[in-house]
């Protein structure tokens, strides 16, 4: 049985939603499930990792007992798709205040220069079986 890794995002950010977009067409080995930081299930596991509910500025990956964020989440994502995406992934070696420097930079300014939704995203009817209820 598959343990599935999931990924909170911002559900009203267009930058967020695209790259939910690029991960679910280069998901190959269907190891990723979804959910919005503001939905309840998001909300219920935010708590549970007793992380901030009310800061979207980074998106996490639940793995297991373990979370990532920023851009160590992205890395650790990359590891797992399909496609030229993976070789991001040897940057994890470069310390994570640099990384981080650079993901707070964009997500900082993501609503400026991506725009945002006035509500989450809707999945399609393939992809609904890969977002948390």
């Amino acid at each position: 049985m598959t343990e599935y890794q999931i990924i909170l995002f911002d559900g009203v950010c267009n930058f967020c939603n695209f790259w939910v977009n690029f991960i679910l067409d280069r998901d190959k080995n269907d190891l990723f499930r979804f959910t919005a930081l503001q939905s309840e299930r998001g909300q219920d596991l935010l708590k549970r990792f007793r992380l901030d509910t009310a800061n979207f500025d980074s998106f996490l990956l639940i793995a297991g007992n373990k979370y990532y964020t920023k851009s160590t989440a992205a890395l650790m994502i990359s590891k797992n798709l399909k496609g030229l995406v993976i070789i991001l992934y040897p940057f994890i070696f470069l310390p994570k205040f640099l990384r981080d420097f650079f993901y707070d930079l964009i997500a900082k300014n993501r609503y400026k220069l991506f725009d945002k939704r006035e509500v989450c995203r809707v999945p399609t009817e393939e992809e609904r079986k890969k977002f948390l209820n």
